[in-house]
């Protein structure tokens, strides 16, 4: 267990008392792998520097919005000079025009975006445009997977509600206040599981209003889906008149410019977006054919609203970092640290006699403690967590930190260059040891 100096332990203190748990979301607490915490004081490129000086190589990344590295130069100055302009306005600025312009010239599925706040934001208000349009109730979701923390998708739900939420049975929410009308319009389907939405649009096909998934998994891990899954959800959607959502929070400008869609070649009906286009700011946006996005309001009669949708020092954020994901050879890039990433830990584990699978896409990978690539939910938290722990541990000691819970990706950003990355493989072939004792 990683020890800590006294002023950490006064300050988790102070922190518990004030905020709930001691953190203002769930999955940064060491609930799931022991232990206090690092208080984080500033980044610079790939590293973290907590309150006692140490530096950390950085896999979390804002969990995954942080992709050009912190205080990358052309993020900082795009936000102090829209912060010297005004914070907020509530009013139409340029800047988020040419923002949701940069994302509709990206994402195929998107002709038009709302900007909101959140990724739950996002995803909540494209579930009732669904809703909206259909005239319908029912939303299908899969086990594992996280579309935030309204109430309709807290039914076993993945991340952070996998592990600090409520027990979870077959159609429980993760929270108690979710009441039971609100979960029981969520329809449940295992990930990877054709058949299991098959038979729920062969009992509910002329009410479900929408089938709302990730197109990579990556709040179970990460789960890449099998040959066919994907294809066959919009080839359902279509035939029942049903929407198809993508929550490309995570995935989105992560595993390529078009997102997973662009790289899979799956056109949904909507599609959620967050993270990396707020370039480390809240931020979240829905999107989609110009016909679905021109009911919502003012154009339509489906509400929506947001003070701080928009917000200028956020969009400018979000547009320095995609100008600089625009350029030629950065996915080229990404996906070669990736690769290189995935591939040290994989021959790592081979060394260390430890069964460790990892998948990659992109700057995006994941970690299982299993002989298998986890497949499904269920397979997903079939992986050794106490291994996982030992092994979180293990590399924190050794100045890389990781995601507090195994059902969390692994992040990889542009400020990982080589050198960083095989540090990183460095520190795992000696925490792996460590961590079969």
């Amino acid at each position: 267990m990683t020890r800590h100096s006294e002023a950490t332990q006064q300050w988790w203190e102070r922190a518990r008392h004030a905020i709930p748990g001691g953190v203002n979301s769930p999955v940064r607490a060491f609930g799931a792998v022991g232990g206090t915490p690092v208080f984080i004081v500033r980044g610079q490129g790939p590293y973290v520097y907590d309150l006692e000086g140490r530096r950390y190589i950085d896999l979390v990344q804002s969990w995954g919005a942080v992709i050009l590295g912190h205080a990358h130069p052309a993020v900082t100055e795009a936000v102090k000079r829209a912060a010297a302009d005004g914070t907020s306005f509530g009013m139409p600025t340029t800047a988020e025009v040419e923002l949701a312009e940069t994302i509709a010239g990206a994402i195929p599925s998107v002709e038009m975006v709302r900007l909101v706040n959140s990724g739950t934001e996002a995803v909540m208000s494209a579930v009732r445009l669904a809703r909206a349009v259909t005239g319908r109730p029912y939303v299908v979701k899969f086990e594992g997977c996280y579309h935030g923390h309204s109430d309709g998708m807290l039914v076993r739900a993945g991340s952070g509600a996998a592990v600090y939420g409520a027990p979870q049975g077959t159609s429980s929410p993760a929270s108690p206040g979710v009441s039971p009308g609100a979960a029981g319009e969520t329809l449940l389907a295992r990930y990877n599981h054709l058949s299991d939405v098959e038979a729920l649009f062969d009992r509910w096909g002329d009410r479900i209003a929408a089938v709302v998934v990730e197109p990579v998994a990556a709040n179970m891990g990460v789960v890449l889906p099998e040959p066919g899954f994907l294809e066959g959800l919009r080839e359902l959607t279509r035939r029942h008149g049903s929407l198809l959502i993508f929550d490309e929070v995570i995935t989105g400008f992560r595993v390529g410019w078009s997102g997973a869609q662009g790289r899979l070649g799956v056109t949904p009906d909507l599609t959620c977006l967050g993270k990396v286009i707020g370039g480390g700011l809240p931020v979240g946006a829905y999107g989609g054919p110009r016909a679905l996005m021109e009911q919502v309001a003012p154009a339509g009669p489906v509400y929506q609203a947001g003070t701080l949708s928009g917000n200028p020092i956020t969009v400018a954020a979000g547009l320095a970092v995609l100008r600089e994901l625009a350029r030629p050879g950065v996915y080229e890039r990404l996906e070669a640290l990736g690769q290189r990433l995935a591939e040290g830990l994989r021959q790592s584990a081979r060394e260390a006699g430890v069964a460790l699978s990892v998948v990659q896409m992109g700057g995006l990978v994941g970690i299982a403690f299993a002989e298998a690539a986890p497949t499904d939910f269920d397979s997903a938290r079939a992986a050794d967590a106490g291994r996982y722990a030992r092994f979180f541990h293990a590399m924190l000691e050794r100045g890389v930190h990781l995601a507090p819970a195994m059902l969390e990706a692994v992040f990889v950003g542009l400020a990982h260059d080589e050198a960083v990355v095989d540090a990183v493989v460095e520190a795992a072939q000696a925490a792996l040891i460590e961590s079969a004792r």
